[in-house]
């Protein structure tokens, strides 16, 4: 087995042994970008040089016996969002094209601090507005299982990374499920902390409320060993939580056993049915069964108010999206733009700047988010969509009196071809139905493979309540072993090779049947 398609946990345990080098395994990461990317386009920015650097001081380290981070030297890919000293941070937005941060953000900071070397920035939809990746002004990521459809969003760039082994770790954010859809869809894991568990210190604000920094990786205790890295209390983040959630690791090393005696699991009645595909409730149902015969208790929950959350959350976002990018104007922030004839004012600076500088559907939110809370809409749609958004809330408080996590669908559907949907923004926005509860509510949530549909990933996401994250990370590793030991190891085993398959080919789906593929 190459080393590249290893977990981390198994990197760093042959690090930790001295079966390779840090510098022997970045390498073999960079390889695999130069060779694969111009296919997938997951990276923005490669960051060769400092990576290297990073890897021979932790190799320098290991031979003097000196105290290392478990994951020191494994490498990590970083979201374009998320600002990096001395490297560009774009957002996947011509406004800040060839941008570089002067400072880190907080989990930057303790990602150097543990020295993992940081492979480069990935791409996303701009400003992370989108559920596909396709709004990125630096071109579309493509899925790495069919080079034809989208690899979710917006931090497809990350999820495409990852199961395309270019990097075993990634950050992302997730606002409305930015983490868990393309984990869903590309068929690896990507976990939201408890909003404030991890800091947002250095994340490009889109709607402050809803952000939250989180891991992408390819197996779930992964996933707990990178969120107790980055996470912790942040003094710079005036939402910070005072206290670390801890024992994340421990509880997916537990739910790794496999068993889950006295765990409540609640299916959510309103997060499946209508809307969802055949294939992708298939893999649900058989989640399910597999998590009972494991001993789950598994109850009914109805969260009425869930139906209204699609709705109430594209006020809400729009609204804080179009106040935080009001500082992208040419004169404080961002490109500078010129008009074209004379006279050259500030406010016609203004306007030529963000009509150069934005794509459409960041212009679309922003031009939303600006009528909902103008004067005389502002109680209308606003403030009608934050009474939903406690509702919500209420929702999940009751639907956690009755069981311990939540279990559902991750996305409605499988990845969708390239360019089908950027014509109707009401049916991409529907991809993000069954993920916008548990950011309306602040409560963490985790995505972790189900299976295949149509030869393609599927998704099961596990809701915990507030803080509560080791929860879902136990139920979430006993699934994934339920399900590895079904089809015989894990689902990006099953992957398109894509040193063989030219740009825009689809997926070979040979062996699908062992991951439920009917």
């Amino acid at each position: 087995m190459s080393i590249i398609t290893l977990s981390a946990v198994q990197m760093a345990d042959k690090l930790a042994a001295g079966e390779i080098t840090s510098r022997e395994l970045v390498q073999a990461h960079l390889d695999r970008i130069a060779e694969v990317d111009p296919k997938v386009n997951a990276f923005l920015h490669v960051n060769a040089e400092e990576a290297l650097s990073v890897a021979d001081e932790v190799d320098a380290d290991r031979k003097a016996g000196k105290p290392l981070h478990r994951l020191a030297g494994v490498p990590i890919a970083v979201k374009d969002l998320i600002v990096t000293k001395g490297q560009p941070t774009t957002a996947g937005s011509k406004m800040l094209e060839g941008w570089v941060s002067p400072y880190d953000a907080t989990v930057i900071e303790k990602i150097r601090a543990a020295k993992l070397p940081i492979l480069g920035k990935t791409n996303l939809d701009e400003f992370a507005m989108g559920s596909s990746t396709e709004h990125s002004a630096y071109g579309p990521t493509r899925n790495p299982w069919d080079l034809d459809r989208i690899p979710g969003g917006s931090g497809g760039g990350s999820a495409a990374a990852v199961a395309a082994f270019e990097a075993p770790l990634a950050l992302g954010t997730d606002t409305g499920g930015s983490i868990r859809q393309p984990g869903a869809v590309t068929g690896t894991v990507g976990a939201k902390p408890t909003y404030g568990g991890v800091s947002r210190y250095g994340a490009i604000a889109m709607a402050s409320s809803l952000d939250q920094i989180g891991p992408v990786t390819r197996t779930v205790e992964d996933a707990a060993l990178l969120q107790e890295l980055i996470g912790g209390h942040d003094p710079k983040d005036s939402t910070s939580l005072p206290e670390a959630l801890e024992g994340l690791a421990e509880a997916a090393r537990t739910g790794g056993g496999g068993s889950l005696a006295g765990l409540r699991v609640g299916i959510v009645a309103e997060l499946q049915g209508e809307g969802y595909q055949d294939g992708v409730e298939e893999r649900f149902k058989e989640a399910v069964e597999l998590l009972r015969g494991a001993g789950a208790e598994i109850v009914e929950v109805s969260c009425p108010n869930f139906v209204h959350a699609l709705s109430a959350y594209y006020l809400i976002m729009p609204s804080e999206a179009s106040s935080n990018l009001a500082k992208f104007d040419g004169v404080r922030y961002g490109q500078r733009r010129l008009p074209e004839n004379p006279p050259v004012t500030i406010e016609r600076v203004m306007s030529a700047t963000r009509a150069h500088g934005f794509g459409p559907e960041v212009k679309r939110r922003i031009i939303l988010g600006t009528y909902a809370l103008s004067a005389g809409y502002y109680d209308a749609y606003y403030g009608s969509a934050q009474k939903v958004r406690t509702l919500i809330q209420r929702d999940f408080a009751a639907a956690f009196e009755k069981a311990d996590v939540l279990v559902s669908p991750t996305a409605p559907t499988v990845a969708f071809e390239l360019g089908s949907k950027l014509d109707d923004p009401l049916a991409m926005y529907l991809n993000d139905v069954a993920t916008i509860p548990a950011n309306m509510a602040g409560v963490p949530g985790i995505s972790v493979p189900a299976g295949l549909s149509e030869g393609l990933p599927v998704g099961v996401q596990f809701l915990a309540p507030a803080t509560e994250d080791a929860r879902m990370y136990r139920a979430g590793a006993a699934l994934e072993k339920l399900l590895e030991e079904k089809w015989g190891g894990p689902l990006l085993g099953k992957i398109q090779d894509l040193t063989a398959a030219p740009a825009g080919s689809a997926a070979d789906a040979a062996s699908n049947d062992a991951a439920g593929e009917h």
